[in-house]
């Protein structure tokens, strides 16, 4: 009994090797081998169509109503700061670690299967509810186009099933449907469609950018002058509005579910994560300053803020180039959460956790077609039948699960690494560079030399044994090697206890804000607290 529990316990606890998923596929058919089409401009569009959703449009004129005012330009400042740390963890963790399954991979490796199981889990609940409730925002949007909800086409109109009283969403569904097909068709092609998605939702807000700071430049940014002050909430009211901001830039860990994809990962994946949170920033903190700067934070309209502040200067028509904006952020962020899904799923089939059937790939296309198309549909009964935006919450539990799985694995990267982690490719190009000279010498040697080889290799051997006994009797060597290999054991031994009882004070720590009422500085306290001590 006891070697069962024994045994139970040790395979909740055994960790994969880093390239074991490559390992496996060594003998397998090229079909089993994602495409490797994607660059840094690809994997910048995917970071800042699946980050950037519609929310924005709307989260600017409730944060700044409710909690920060006109500081709202600092909330997302602090956010971006926050977001920043995480997004470090996944680029470090995506250069060592480059393979698909984002933080189930990384979890897997370093804290175990039983740990990974979860994350997985946490990913698909993340993805799969986060893309029904991204399309559940299309139909009201789509209304503005034609008038009203009532004045919708039969086809694309929410109806209500009069026996169960279920209000089913057509638009949501088909939309989920058309992402769903896309991604089937190929990794370059769904790269190629989000970046024109999400070209246009930057120039929409680029034209809000540039509109609404004529506007301001003309009438004197009357926003700003208020008695209240730029703080009119106090500091305590601009780090609750950074607590509210900070999943305006969830979306950029869908860039490491692609890692198999990319052509360069180790470069190209920390790029790719950098540079689409860098433009998420800067374009989160204009937009405040604009939105914020054209009206009194408290004459903010807090459903449709920037389309009713630029109708309030006469600009009526703008409403339609900003709906069709919030159109297509929803679209590239549903892409975004659609495409990572099935890629989870993939990696959790190839380690055995889920039926092998999710993790067969196209051998045209080159993409988990089983598993897109079994994500998609799941989520499209999702959007057509149920109002998730109720279970928004669970996406925001498994969001900071993951991250904070991410921020310890990188603890454990560093200080008590896996028995296997891969070299930097600095190092592996010089070694690959010194063993093909090393190669190309020895040849020619033994070209030269190759009737005396036989003599000349016994005497070598012979003064080999000779030096190795040697070494082998000399006590303080091995005395040497020995303490060696006991402070190592110390310092991992050391170091595990250390990141145990961080992560254990980190919890305590959030759990007794939580308790307190800073359930909004909780929420992203965790995965921060921990990296910031990482890097230090």
């Amino acid at each position: 009994m006891q070697n069962k529990c024994f045994w139970g316990f040790r395979s909740l606890v055994r960790r994969k090797q880093v390239d074991s998923v490559h390992v496996k596929r060594k003998g397998e058919g090229h079909h089993h081998e994602l495409a490797r089409k994607l660059g840094v401009p690809d994997l910048i569009a995917i970071g800042v169509g699946a980050t950037i959703g519609a929310g924005v449009y709307v989260l600017v004129g409730t944060v700044a109503r409710e909690q920060a005012g006109p500081a709202l330009t600092i909330s997302f400042l602090i956010a971006g700061i926050a977001a920043a740390l995480s997004a470090f963890c996944y680029a470090e963790l995506a250069c060592r670690c480059p393979s698909a399954g984002s933080a189930y991979h990384y979890s897997y490796i370093c804290l175990g299967e039983g740990l990974a199981w979860f994350v997985g889990w946490a990913l698909v609940l993340e993805y799969t509810i986060g893309a029904s409730a991204v399309a559940r925002g299309v139909t009201p949007n789509l209304a503005l186009f034609f008038g009203g909800l009532d004045k919708l086409p039969a086809l694309f109109a929410r109806h209500t099933i009069p026996l169960i009283g279920v209000v089913v969403d057509p638009s949501a569904a088909l939309i989920v449907l058309i992402v769903t097909f896309l991604l089937c068709t190929g990794i370059k092609e769904s790269s190629l469609v989000q970046m024109i998605v999400t070209s246009v939702n930057v120039s929409v807000l680029m034209f809000i950018l540039i509109v609404g700071g004529y506007l301001g430049f003309n009438t004197g940014w009357v926003g700003y002058e208020l008695p209240s002050g730029y703080f009119p909430f106090g500091i305590n009211g601009m780090f609750t509005g950074s607590a509210v901001v900070f999943f305006s830039y969830i979306g950029f860990d869908s860039v490491t579910s692609t890692a198999e994809e990319v052509k360069n990962p180790q470069r190209d994946l920390p790029l790719g994560i950098a540079i689409s949170l860098l433009i998420c920033c800067i374009l989160y903190m204009l937009l405040s300053v604009v939105v914020t700067g054209l009206v009194p934070y408290y004459a903010l309209d807090p459903d449709t803020p920037i389309s009713s502040v630029f109708a309030g200067y006469g600009v009526q028509w703008a409403v339609y180039i900003i709906t069709t904006g919030a159109v297509t952020a929803l679209s590239a962020s549903l892409l975004g959460s659609i495409l990572a899904q099935p890629r989870i799923l993939m990696a959790m089939a190839r380690d055995g956790l889920l039926p092998s059937f999710f993790s067969d790939i196209n051998k045209n296309t080159q993409v988990p077609v089983k598993s897109t198309v079994t994500s998609g549909i799941f989520a499209a009964v999702l959007a057509f039948f149920m109002d998730v935006s109720q279970l928004a919450g669970m996406v925001s539990l498994g969001t900071l699960f993951a991250f904070t799985t991410a921020a310890v694995s990188v603890l454990i990267l560093r200080y008590v690494p896996p028995d296997e982690v891969p070299l930097s490719s600095a190092l592996q190009e010089s070694i690959k560079s010194v063993s093909s000279r090393l190669s190309c010498n020895i040849q020619e040697s033994d070209s030269k030399n190759l009737q005396s080889s036989a003599s000349s290799s016994e005497n070598e051997s012979h003064n080999l044994h000779e030096i190795r006994e040697a070494l082998l009797g000399c006590p303080p060597i091995e005395k040497s090697i020995s303490q060696v290999n006991l402070n190592e054991q110390t310092r991992r031994k050391i170091a595990s206890w250390t990141i145990t009882c961080l992560c254990i004070g980190v919890f305590i720590l959030a759990f007794t804000a939580s308790a307190k009422g800073l359930s909004r500085f909780a929420i992203h306290f965790t995965d921060v607290d921990i990296y910031l001590i990482a890097i230090l």
